[in-house]
């Protein structure tokens, strides 16, 4: 080998048994746990939530620079899902003004909910699932979810039902897009009844109900990495999986 390299045994064996810097070294480690959690969760981490992975479980504190350098000279990088949104019209008279307005932070449980619903076909056939969430903006984790073959009024009240089954003096800005369930006057008068002000996002802008958005995104480029799905009841079982895995196990950054 010291042939086929043009160096002298005695260069190797010096550069075998030399001192490794202790930056290096770590660097080193902190490679082994990059490589890890990339296969553990199936390429689905980004250098942010590689970072918040590591330090959480291993109570360390390494910057996003330095693990977003390591992965990029280990070309690992997070699968990167497609975005895409189909928006529904409503009568000027049903909707409601955006008075979340992008302000997503809050410093309290039960002060902001978005929600939404959103559509997962079912591999080997032309059916839809339909997975109606709300999450709070507080931590960012969804308080009450449904899934069910009807995109249908039934389907968001259900959702909000376990809501306020959960969080029965919750009276918060509730926000949502224009979709026909929202719109709904008898979906407005529940929101009434339980005190709460509504808040609708802007036609053809999805960034103004970003978080949820978001979770949509996460949740379909991360459950398909992590589970085989092959028909509607493993979908099923993986979207009501996922987000356990997601409310139990995911480290949030707030």
């Amino acid at each position: 080998m010291c042939h086929q390299l043009g160096i002298t045994r005695s260069a190797f064996y010096k550069w075998k048994h030399r001192i490794v810097p202790e930056q290096e070294q770590l660097n080193s480690e902190i490679a082994e746990l990059i490589k890890e959690y990339d296969e553990r969760f199936s390429h689905i981490l980004g250098y942010r939530r590689m970072t918040d992975w590591i330090n959480h479980f291993n109570h360390t504190n390494y910057s996003r620079k330095r693990i977003h350098r390591i992965m990029k000279i280990l070309d690992i990088h997070a699968f990167i899902r497609k975005k895409r949104k189909k928006y529904k019209t409503a009568k000027p008279e049903e909707t409601a003004e955006n008075k979340l307005a992008r302000n997503f932070y809050t410093t309290a449980p039960n002060k902001k909910w978005v929600t939404d619903v959103t559509e997962f076909k079912i591999p080997n056939s032309h059916k839809k699932l339909y997975l109606s969430a709300i999450l709070d903006l507080y931590d960012r984790y969804p308080i009450a979810f449904v899934i069910s073959g009807r995109n249908d009024n039934r389907l968001v009240f259900k959702t909000f039902d376990k809501a306020i089954e959960k969080n029965p003096t919750a009276k918060p800005i509730f926000h949502s897009d224009r979709g026909f369930q929202y719109t709904n006057k008898h979906f407005q008068k529940k929101l009434k009844d339980t005190d709460m002000i509504q808040s609708m996002s802007r036609v053809g802008h999805c960034i103004d109900n970003g978080p949820i958005e978001g979770f949509w995104g996460i949740i379909k480029s991360e459950m398909y990495q992590m589970y085989e799905i092959s028909d509607e009841d493993s979908l099923r079982y993986a979207i009501k999986d996922y987000i356990r895995f997601y409310c139990q196990e995911q480290p949030q950054s707030r």
